[in-house]
């Protein structure tokens, strides 16, 4: 069965009308996968059509015990909500036993219990000596720094100031970019790469100079002819999340930073904070960031929006 929903999940699109990005469909399978071992342990003999609500209840108590831990040691950081998405993954197993096996879809069963998403903390905005401490620790962008890694760093620390995602910086190909024109661009998290609607993005001319230079010392790469812009050290293929993640952290902490309060999405919001206190407009914020709803503009830099609004009537000067 998890062999035949993987060959599913990869012929049919999503709600979208695009297929699933492999990711999506690694997801929805490891969490089916994750349910039948625990169908074992519980000596749960049929196949995932005997899953009923009252079976499901079960299966995500033990989750909730075993893997929603709590964020922080004294319990008081609130919790992972680990189990709300393994819930929202194996919609998709039954979604097709439904269709497939006519199996009744439990999550229709007012009986089965919700685990909830955690409430979204507010998010922090870097501040402007943190990021410039970083990017001296990667060489400031000096021409006769040439060591590979921090050449590398440099040019991702610079693209992460730039308002990218994680998985949109790790998804850029060379080709994606246009250094002659200051931009590059990129391809929708949930469209494919052939995509019509992706994103132009203004690069900063210290992105542009430090994308050159990440060039020049990626050619020497054993990996060089990759399609993939950023690789990884000791000859390894394209840098993946881990990597990036670790940087980061490693980054803060030896530019003498507490590492746990920075990730590399809290350069998406401390980008927003810039262009806003730079009175670029709300609406090529979100053109820029690819935001459809005005809700996300509200949420990024929020922590800062208090600070924003004083220095803009303070520039007002008098009034009367």
């Amino acid at each position: 069965m998890l062999d035949e929903l993987e060959l599913h999940l990869s012929i049919i699109t999503n709600k979208h009308g695009r297929p699933f990005q492999r990711g999506t469909i690694t997801a929805y399978v490891k969490a089916a996968r994750t349910l039948d071992q625990w169908m074992t342990r519980a000596g749960v003999e049929q196949d995932f059509t005997s899953c009923d609500a009252a079976t499901l209840n079960r299966y995500f108590r033990w989750y909730y015990k075993a893997h929603d831990v709590p964020k922080s040691q004294d319990g008081k950081g609130g919790y992972t909500g680990g189990t709300s998405t393994q819930q929202r993954n194996l919609r998709a197993l039954f979604t097709w036993l439904e269709e497939e096996y006519e199996h009744p879809h439990p999550y229709a069963d007012p009986k089965l219990q919700r685990y909830a998403s955690p409430e979204l903390g507010k998010p922090k905005t870097l501040s402007a000596e943190f990021v410039n401490d970083c990017l001296r620790l990667t060489g400031n962008g000096s021409p006769r720094v040439r060591d590979y890694e921090t050449v590398r760093d440099h040019a991702i620390i610079r693209v992460l100031t730039e308002g990218l995602r994680a998985e949109e910086i790790l998804n850029l190909r060379v080709q994606d970019l246009d250094l002659s024109r200051h931009t590059l661009v990129v391809v929708p998290l949930k469209g494919d790469r052939n995509s019509v609607d992706g994103r132009v993005i203004p690069l900063q001319p210290k992105t542009v100079k430090a994308l050159q230079r990440w060039l020049r010392a990626r050619a020497a790469h054993e990996r060089s002819e990759s399609p993939w812009l950023w690789l990884g050290t000791r000859n390894r293929d394209r840098l993946r999340y881990s990597g990036l993640y670790r940087m980061v952290k490693r980054r803060a902490k030896e530019a003498g930073y507490d590492p746990a309060d920075v990730t590399p999405h809290s350069f998406c919001h401390t980008w927003a904070d810039d262009l806003l206190s730079a009175n670029v407009s709300g609406e090529n914020v979100m053109a820029i960031r690819g935001w459809k709803s005005p809700a996300m503009l509200r949420r990024y830099g929020a922590d800062m929006a208090s600070t924003r609004a004083v220095n803009a009537v303070h520039n007002l000067g008098d009034r009367y």
